[in-house]
């Protein structure tokens, strides 16, 4: 049995799956915001109710909005900032009795994809969260690429490419960088942008509805979203040129994304033709925590 744990802002989940990824359990609590050893001692509780639940002792994988410096062997760029700083391995090893492996949330989204979902069989998945926040991770042959420092994948914290005169600057983040696209394409940025031309802020399903229905401002801000999103996704391309884009986060319920994306895109790639498939996540919001479990695979 393969134990998962997708530690986020708002809550903290296990998932248990069989050597074949058949679902076993699954528990969910709310997270103990600003409260590092709650935290730890949630996971252990879910980490018990887990095994009391099956019968069956696992290996344990978890994904944090964050990464485990290489160099330091402590947590860093996490924006649940209570748990920068921390060797949040040594402290779960010391607290659960047992080895542990971390890797950033988009980073396991990316694993799940491309083990048994939406990029099953590819060489190299590019998996992106459009969610509160905006990150990214990259998994080779289904297994995470974490790069030399750390910061393999961490494409939320460059800077929307191609900006237009009207754009420039761009927003501030908590990165401390103007115009990221962790701030303008994430599902938040997707809010924030409707509030500053209205002043209401709206959920992005709202804002979805408004535009269906022929609301000028909400398509304003929708087509600037697509915009932005199809130009870091085109940066990628460039860059890494990936067999799959894999789209997880609460944006990537928007199916009008996946006939607008890649023609948005188009202007900016550098090549001929651009034939890869822009995919949503297949096992949706169970993506990320399937993924931690599947660390040990």
């Amino acid at each position: 049995m393969r134990l998962g744990i997708d530690w986020g802002g708002t809550k903290i989940e296990i998932i248990a799956l069989s050597n074949e990824g058949k679902e076993l359990f699954r528990q969910r609590l709310d997270t103990p915001r600003n409260d590092y050893e709650g935290c730890l001692l949630a996971v252990k509780q879910l980490v018990e109710a887990a095994e009391r639940a099956t019968g069956q002792s696992g290996t344990l994988g978890l994904g944090i909005p964050g990464s485990l410096s290489p160099k330091t062997g402590l947590v860093k760029n996490a924006n649940s900032t209570w748990m920068n700083g921390k060797p949040l391995d040594k402290d779960l090893e010391r607290v659960l009795g047992r080895q542990v492996r971390i890797q950033n949330d988009a980073n396991c989204l990316a694993v799940s994809e491309a083990t048994d979902g939406a990029g099953a069989g590819a060489h190299v998945v590019h998996a992106i969260i459009i969610g509160t926040g905006c990150g990214s991770g990259i998994a080779i042959d289904a297994k995470a690429h974490l790069g030399a420092n750390g910061i393999g994948g961490e494409w939320g914290a460059i800077s929307v490419p191609w900006l237009k005169p009207e754009e420039f600057p761009g927003p501030d983040s908590w990165i401390g960088h103007k115009g990221v696209i962790d701030r303008w394409c994430s599902g938040t940025g997707f809010q924030l942008d409707y509030q500053e031309r209205t002043g209401t802020l709206l959920k992005g399903h709202e804002i979805m509805a408004l535009k269906r229905s022929g609301n000028a401002v909400a398509n304003e801000v929708y087509t600037a979203y697509v915009s932005r999103l199809a130009r870091a996704l085109a940066m990628s391309a460039n860059l890494l040129d990936p067999d799959v884009f894999v789209l997880g986060g609460g944006m990537s319920n928007i199916d009008e994304l996946y006939d607008d994306l890649p023609p948005a895109m188009l202007p900016y790639i550098f090549s001929d033709r651009f034939d890869t498939p822009i995919r949503k996540a297949f096992h949706g919001d169970s993506s990320g925590v399937r993924g931690a479990a599947w660390l040990w695979e």
